[in-house]
């Protein structure tokens, strides 16, 4: 399957929201049913009573006895940036690449993506929508002893022409270590027989169901996000005007569509791009040092919680879970709780007559290469007093009504964060935005930052997350044949 013909595959399931097999209300219903169907129990308990895991003095960190799956440690932060520019923290190391798939189908001309009711211990209303494979290494080379994740052999070594997407892509750089994930989308002619925990949805369905909170889960949301649209050219893209909205009252959703396809409006072209994230990351400095877990600076040890000794950030705690629906019916495990929401905002305005998204050059402890390109603002609630100091929250958090164009609670992943969301929004600028913008600040769109999704480690999880939710259905009529 050659590259034009999976953009424009993923073009026309994204602009489709009709589903003869299930509307989006009959997929809320589904999940409500899903909900109620499983057992499940989550019991906090204290460091004690693990039996597989054990908080280790020896080693200074949180480890499960196999020496797999994750382990949680302590590090000593040291930077050149920021009002803060040392630290200490627990942090989540998990050095196995994890494995998010999606399976793919072409009926009746659109492409549909095969989702599952996945519960994890985490997630705050229990079940998300979740891709058709979510893994660790340990889960599917079988670590647990519990039986092979469905479909697992649609993602082991895939034929290399069914592969429609394949990346590698970062987890919070302020919770984990350097880790990544695989995202892997993967086409398939099979006859896949109906299993009650799967769905098959269109990506315009996928999208619309980001305006509700919490019902599509970070796993899902970070493979959307790489998807491709294509490059079109200016008279491509003059047929699109053409076959825009039957009326003409809300155009914002095309004006994203066009800020996805157009290569050649922007205000900065790549290499100025590439300039401006290499000279930042030659400027900061981050070094992290594994400290013991009990000589972090700021944070203690109970029976049942490392915490922040001022109640600050978030604490881990340790947990017994029963599911009855998963590989494994019952286990132990650390999880990470925060203590307040955060929010991650992108700010958006037309400059040069197309959409640019305002991106920043966030540092955080765990990440790769020292900068990751992030939200226009990124921080936890507990920030907002100090929010003078953290440049454009003000404006995201005073916005006018009409300027949001899109504001939901979205979680983080259930299987290491407990009950943890963010408060996504999207704020339209209007005519009064400043100009000047700090030197850590730069004007993309969406069609650029899609193509640093390509490659590793550029966009962060936080703006993959809003990216995935940016939504092209309206009243549109697509334009037939392959462009």
């Amino acid at each position: 399957m050659d590259s034009n013909h999976i953009n424009n595959l993923f073009l026309r399931s994204a602009l489709t929201e009709e589903n003869p097999f299930m509307t989006n209300a009959d997929v809320l219903q589904w999940i409500e049913e899903r909900k109620k169907s499983v057992f499940v129990n989550i019991e906090k308990i204290k460091f004690s009573d693990l039996k597989e895991w054990k908080l280790d003095h020896n080693k200074g960190n949180l480890h499960h006895k196999s020496g797999r799956f994750f382990s949680i440690e302590g590090i000593k932060v040291q930077t050149n940036t920021g009002e803060v520019q040392q630290w200490y923290q627990p942090i989540i190391n998990q050095p196995e690449i994890g494995l998010l798939g999606i399976i793919t189908k072409e009926i009746d001309g659109i492409l549909y993506f095969l989702l599952q009711a996945k519960i994890e211990p985490g997630n705050l209303n229990l079940v998300q929508l979740a891709p058709t494979l979510q893994a660790t290494e340990s889960n599917f080379k079988q670590v647990h002893k519990g039986s092979k994740p469905e479909f697992l052999n649609y993602f082991i070594n895939p034929k290399q022409d069914s592969i429609m997407l394949n990346q590698l892509q970062s987890e919070q750089g302020a919770r984990f270590l350097k880790k990544r994930n695989r995202n892997i989308i993967v086409y398939t002619e099979d006859n896949i027989k109906d299993r009650k925990d799967f769905l098959w949805l269109t990506l315009g369905q996928i999208k619309k169901l980001m305006k509700f909170n919490n019902v599509v889960n970070m796993d899902t949301r970070t493979v959307i996000s790489g998807i491709p649209y294509g490059r079109y050219s200016p008279d491509q893209l003059a047929l699109f005007e053409t076959y825009n909205l039957k009326t003409n009252e809300n155009t914002f959703s095309y004006d994203l569509l066009i800020s996805s396809l157009d290569y050649d409006s922007s205000l900065h072209s790549y290499d100025e791009i590439i300039s401006w994230f290499t000279t930042l990351k030659a400027k900061h400095e981050l070094k992290v040092e594994r400290k013991s877990l009990f000589d972090l600076q700021g944070w203690k040890i109970s029976d049942e919680e490392i915490y922040n000794e001022r109640n600050k950030y978030f604490k881990v705690f340790v947990a017994n879970i029963s599911i009855e629906n998963r590989e494994v019916k019952s286990w132990q495990q650390p999880l990470i709780k925060p203590i307040d929401d955060g929010i991650i905002a992108f700010v958006i305005k037309k400059i040069n007559g197309i959409m640019h998204l305002l991106v920043q050059a966030k540092l955080e402890c765990g990440n790769y290469d020292i900068l990751e390109m992030a939200p226009t603002v990124q921080c936890i609630t507990d920030s907002y007093d100090v929010s003078e100091d953290l440049p454009f929250l003000n404006y995201v958090l005073n916005a006018e009504p009409d300027q949001i164009k899109l504001d939901t609670l979205q979680s983080e992943e259930g299987g290491r964060f407990f009950q943890e969301q963010n408060r996504n929004l999207i704020i339209q600028a209007d005519e009064n935005f400043p100009e000047e913008i700090p030197e850590n600040y730069i004007w993309m769109t969406i069609s650029q930052l899609n193509m640093f999704l390509k490659f590793n480690n550029y966009l962060n999880i936080q703006s993959r997350s809003l990216l995935a939710a940016v939504d092209f259905l309206q009243e549109f009529e697509f334009i037939s044949g392959e462009l």
